[in-house]
């Protein structure tokens, strides 16, 4: 099975189910992120992040309803390990460091917090807070923090019952480019 086959594997298996408290599945939820970041104008390789950056939530198994959540999943670890295997640090790095973005942005914009939706500040509570001002500069110091920065705007936005989006398959040919070694 190629690498993109496996991905889409992943979103046949779970991506119809509902992603966490939020009015989308969680495959809408990664190809409205992949909206977002495209028209932001993001590089190929941070669309793909985009559209992939739940990935770990696809792989492990955690709770199907985010009340359920007594401690945070990690979901981008394990999603950033998988991808990074896959298509290398230009997809997975974003991935990893989305979490960290959204509480990198709590900090840093006073404005942001308040447009987290429910679910979001539930897993920001798990996932540690706001960061502190060492944080703050730990995670400046990251070499894809921007970009990660991006995806989590992106993740943000991707959270809208019947936006109408491309289809995993219009990605296809994209992430085939990004597969590290070909496919």
């Amino acid at each position: 099975m190629s690498v993109v086959e496996e991905a889409f594997a992943h979103y046949r298996r779970r991506g119809d189910a509902a992603y966490f408290g939020e009015p989308v599945s969680m495959t809408e939820h990664g190809l409205q992120a992949a909206h977002f970041a495209q028209l932001a104008g993001a590089s190929p390789r941070l669309i793909a992040a985009s559209l992939l950056h739940d990935i770990g939530h696809l792989i492990a198994t955690v709770p199907d309803h985010i009340e359920d959540w007594t401690v945070d999943a990690r979901h981008e670890e394990t999603g950033a390990r998988w991808l990074e295997q896959r298509f290398g640090v230009g997809v997975s790095e974003p991935v990893r460091l989305h979490v960290p973005a959204k509480r990198y942005l709590c900090a840093v914009d006073e404005e942001y917090f308040a447009r987290l939706s429910p679910a979001s500040m539930t897993t920001l509570k798990l996932q540690g807070g706001s960061m502190s001002s060492v944080e703050i500069s730990r995670f400046e110091a990251e070499p894809f923090h921007r970009e990660a920065v991006l995806l989590r705007r992106s993740d943000d936005q991707g959270k809208i019952a019947g936006l109408t989006t491309r289809s995993l398959e219009d990605y296809r040919g994209l992430l085939e480019s990004l597969v590290l070694g070909g496919d």
